[in-house]
């Protein structure tokens, strides 16, 4: 091995920091300001500009900041310019003397459009299928179709077409069909998707007249109520089609209206030419030849928007026509649906024709007496359905209709609603649908006439509880007058606690919940939940409305953040015993936590808080196993660590020390947790050391080194060894910072004891890495450390730095590695500095201060490690490692250059030489070297460092070669 003795440079702490602080000075930007807008001139207006003109304008510049869309553009915001040039395209098309007129009517029905706020048929789809479906049997009329060639013959005469097509249709209307029957659910659901499929293929093979018959035969299976349960799911289907032949006829005549120019959005009947208009009054014409009701209202409504290409107006007229045609059909169930698919095309196409809109809805009330007549009761009868199970068949089709006719209504119209509902009765029926049409804030001002108008309702058919559901959800969204409140409450309450089945119980009084909690106190929160436990616990009620409860406690947490109050009611903690299903009862508990940790924000003490808290908590803790994914277990961890966190007992140390203490006894099986416990007691001694302003009494000192004692004891039962190996690093450098030298030394060593356990790879992220780098990044931090640990009297000079060498020479580094001659490069700062120390504990400069042996001794020991690294540096060479060796070699000239007493001639030499050796072959980054250099130069200009001089001549001489 390589011998170099070491000599430790001469350090001035005090005079170093003051020579390297930076000068300050003020600076006067003037008229400059670094965030002052800078405008650039276009090349092209530079480059056409007359010679000799400026290319800048920022001086002139405005010092307000521009607006980032009025620098577009040519000043005009996109908005505006986007704007502008729609009503610039609509105005030509429009004669000149009405085009004032037609622009104003044409921007107010704009701003009656529908817009997000309006919820659309596709959210409520799904939802009706779910719901209204049957295990009867069910039947469907196919169209078998005709010969081809007679449609699609070019050879032809026109009349011949036209005779064929009218045959074709007289056919389907004699019954050119076939029935299939005893269909399943399924099966039916499937046919009606073949047939969409088929009408999609009759159309682009050009066979127009196949598709309309597809359509006027599904349209006539709207009139079939034998399978009456499945009706409104029957009407979603069918309508699908209606849809989709509405999109493609229209489609077709707006491409005939494309040549040689396509039509604007917002065309007029003026724009269309004539071809595209004899296509389109065709449709019509066809589709007036059905003879009867249901599929021609329903095949034309699907077509309605086609009637833009014939006439301005024709929409207009249309409507109201189609509006007056449902009243010839018969069935009342039926009715309502044509009602509700006309109201859904007209919002599509004509959202500002509220007149016809309102027209459906009252004759919808005109024709309800209709359901309690003869035929419907005698239907029901034969078909074994009950009467409210037949009443909730119209709540799709009402609930859309009032949709459209509230949208964007004002409340005069539901007083007008109100009032005809009265005259009918008080229908429960129609009075719900109105309660969740119109704005929440409308039924919200008149719900004690809602609630006289609930009490007159006939209960036959339609439980009261379903009509105080509704009016809760209204309002839940918005407040009645105040001094309405409590009536209200004990209006509702009154029929809700009478509802003996649980089901029906919970599905109201969930809704309610958020009412009382929004408005009231805890008294009447905690009343409330004492009726729920009353009506759930019979007959353990409560394990089939697990959903409602949980949204019980959510709307609870919405609105009660102080959880002194909430952990005061009486029956909060009996309702959350409720909860006994696992998976459930650990959502309920995650629930509480995320809403403790995201509102609670001082820290807290309050033992019914702590006592409710911990059983929440210890709760989710116990719900993990072996089987439990990491992600569940770091959710749970992290909502037990923010609890954990929010406990303080003040100046009462010693009780957060005990509460620590049954803290990690309750959730030893969570090493995140525990974690958290060793940093909180770590805490507390510092906070103890603060108050006590670094001077401890004899009962501090004592209850410090309990800390230490708790940490020392936890750290050894967390398994990820880096973990611990930073804990016992943090931990012993509290030991230190409040004087106790013993258990610091404890922590140390256990440190060193633990290192040649790290295996050579780690999971970091789910996948397997070295854990070199963080091997060595710990033993770089623990060298610092170890600077300002005394040594122990007991032991030799340095023992704890002779260890953790030690174990460096012995771990099994990998075979290309570094590391070990690293970490011996990073030893010797250590062994040649000392820059700082600890208030009140007297380091290994003070306690030897400056023994020639101890000296001696830190001098035998860099030379050892300079020997190992300069052996593995010849060993590089021999094992052409060229790159690493130069590395190495500058990392070690840079260390001698900061540390080592350089007037000495062999580490002198040996500092040139690393030189030398780091630039051999050109390894050494150009730009280290020369920032490298005018540090060497700025330092040779101190006195004490003038022999710097004459190696920075070397070192120069040496770079240019």
């Amino acid at each position: 091995m390589v011998s170099v003795p070491w000599h430790s440079r001469v350090r001035h702490y005090e005079a170093e920091l003051r020579s390297c602080r930076a000068a300050v000075a003020s600076v006067d930007f003037g008229d400059y300001h670094p965030l002052k807008p800078i405008t650039v001139l276009d090349s092209r207006s530079r480059r056409g500009g007359r010679k000799g003109s400026t290319s800048s304008s920022s001086s002139s510049s405005s010092s307000v900041a521009p607006d980032p869309l009025s620098s577009l553009l040519e000043g005009t915001d996109p908005l505006s310019l986007f704007a502008a040039a729609a009503e610039a395209a609509e105005a030509p098309t429009l004669p000149h003397s009405a085009s004032a007129m037609e622009l104003g009517r044409r921007r107010r029905e704009r701003e009656e459009e529908v817009g997000l706020d309006f919820e659309p048929w596709a959210a409520k789809r799904g939802e009706i299928l779910a719901r209204f479906t049957t295990t009867e049997k069910l039947s469907i009329n196919l169209f078998m179709g005709s010969d081809k060639s007679k449609a699609s013959s070019p050879s032809s005469a026109v009349s011949e077409k036209v005779r064929t097509r009218l045959e074709e249709l007289d056919d389907l209307e004699e019954g050119s069909q076939r029935e299939m029957m005893n269909l399943s659910q399924q099966d039916y659901v499937n046919r009606i998707e073949d047939l969409n499929q088929s009408l999609k293929e009759a159309w682009s093979s050009d066979q127009k007249v196949k598709a309309l018959k597809i359509v006027i035969q599904c349209s006539k299976l709207l009139s079939d109520t034998s399978v009456i349960q499945f009706y409104p799911s029957k009407f979603v289907l069918i309508t699908d089609i209606l849809d989709t032949f509405g999109q493609l006829v229209y489609d077709r005549i707006w491409s005939m209206c494309s040549d040689p120019h396509s039509l604007p959005d917002t065309f007029s009947a003026e724009d269309v030419n004539d071809t595209a208009k004899e296509t389109c009054l065709n449709w019509f014409f066809k589709i007036a030849s059905i003879r009867e009701l249901i599929p021609r209202l329903y095949v034309e409504a699907a077509i309605l928007k086609c009637n833009r290409f014939l006439n301005n107006s024709g929409i207009q007229e249309t409507v109201p026509r189609l509006t007056a045609m449902v009243r010839g059909i018969g069935d009342p169930l039926v009715a309502v649906y044509a009602r509700a698919y006309l109201c859904r095309v007209g919002m599509e196409v004509t959202p500002h024709l509220k007149d016809s809109l309102n027209k459906n809805f009252f004759d919808l009330l005109a024709s309800f007496r209709q359901i309690h007549g003869d035929a419907v009761q005698n239907q029901l009868v034969l078909q074994r359905v009950e009467v409210p199970v037949y009443l909730t068949l119209y709540s799709p089709a009402i609930h859309w209709i009032l949709q459209c006719v509230a949208y964007r209504a004002s409340d005069v119209l539901l007083t007008e609603m109100m009032e005809r509902c009265k005259k009918l009765g008080n229908n429960a029926l129609l009075l719900n649908s109105v309660m969740w049409a119109f704005r929440a804030e409308f039924v919200a001002a008149r719900a004690t006439d809602f609630i006289s108008m609930i009490k007159d309702c006939d209960e036959t058919g339609f439980p009261k509880h379903l009509l105080f559901g509704s009016l809760g959800r209204s309002l839940a969204c918005a407040d009645p007058p105040e001094s309405e409140r409590l009536p209200i409450l004990n209006e509702a309450w009154k029929v809700i606690t009478k509802v003996r089945n649980a089901q029906d119980y919970i599905t109201c009084a969930e809704i309610w919940v958020e009412f009382t909690c929004r408005h009231f106190t805890k008294r009447e929160v905690n009343t409330v939940l004492a009726d729920i436990i009353k009506h759930m616990t019979p007959d353990r009620a409560f394990e089939d409305a697990y959903t409602e409860l949980h949204s019980v406690m959510m709307k609870i947490l919405t609105y009660f953040h102080n959880f002194s109050v909430l952990f005061s009611m009486e029956k909060f903690l009996p309702f959350l015993d409720m909860f006994q299903k696992d998976s459930v009862r650990v959502e309920v508990c995650k629930s509480i936590m995320e809403v403790f940790i995201k509102h609670q924000q001082e820290s807290t003490r309050d033992p019914v808080i702590l006592n409710a808290l911990l059983h929440v908590c210890k709760t989710m803790h116990d719900s993990v196993n072996a089987l439990t994914v990491e992600d569940e277990k770091r959710s749970v961890s992290l909502l037990i660590n923010g609890f954990i966190r929010m406990v303080s007992f003040g100046r009462d140390f010693e009780q957060q020390l005990s509460f620590c203490v049954e803290a990690r006894a309750t959730f030893c099986n969570l090493e995140p947790v525990i974690i958290q416990l060793i940093h909180t007691v770590n805490q507390l001694a510092i906070e103890t050391r603060r108050v006590m302003g670094g001077s401890h009494s004899r009962k501090t000192a004592a209850f410090v080194r309990a800390c230490a004692a708790y940490c020392f004891i936890t750290i050894p039962s967390i398994s990820n060894i880096f973990s611990r190996l930073h804990l016992y690093l943090l931990s012993g450098k509290v030991a230190l910072a409040n004087q106790c030298l013993s258990q610091a030394d404890a922590f140390m060593k256990a440190a060193v004891s633990v290192l040649p356990e790290v295996p050579r790879t780690i999971v970091v992220e789910g996948k397997q890495r070295s854990s070199e780098s963080f091997l060595l990044e710990f033993i770089s931090s623990f060298l610092s450390t170890l600077l300002v640990v005394p040594d122990h009297p007991e032991q030799g000079v340095l023992y704890l730095v002779r260890g953790l060498l030690n174990m460096v020479q012995d771990y099994t580094w990998e075979d290309s590695s570094d590391a070990k001659v690293r970490v011996y490069i990073s030893a010797l700062p250590l062994l040649a500095s000392y820059l700082y120390t600890i208030p009140k504990v007297d380091s290994n400069e003070t306690l030897y201060g400056g023994d020639p042996k101890f000296v001696a001794e830190i001098s035998r020991l860099c030379e050892t490690l300079i020997g190992q690294v300069l052996d593995h540096l010849k060993t590089l060479g021999r094992e052409e490692g060229v790159h690493r060796q130069g590395s190495l070699a500058f990392s070690l000239f840079s260390c001698l250059l900061a540390h080592a007493d350089l007037r000495n001639n062999k580490l002198n030499q040996l500092a040139v030489n690393l030189w030398n050796l780091s630039h051999k072959n050109g390894q050494c980054d150009t730009r280290i070297s020369v920032r490298t250099l005018e540090h060497i130069k700025s330092q040779a200009q101190h006195s004490e460092l003038s022999h710097l001089s004459d190696m920075l001549l070397r070192l120069s001489l040496q770079s240019r070669a």
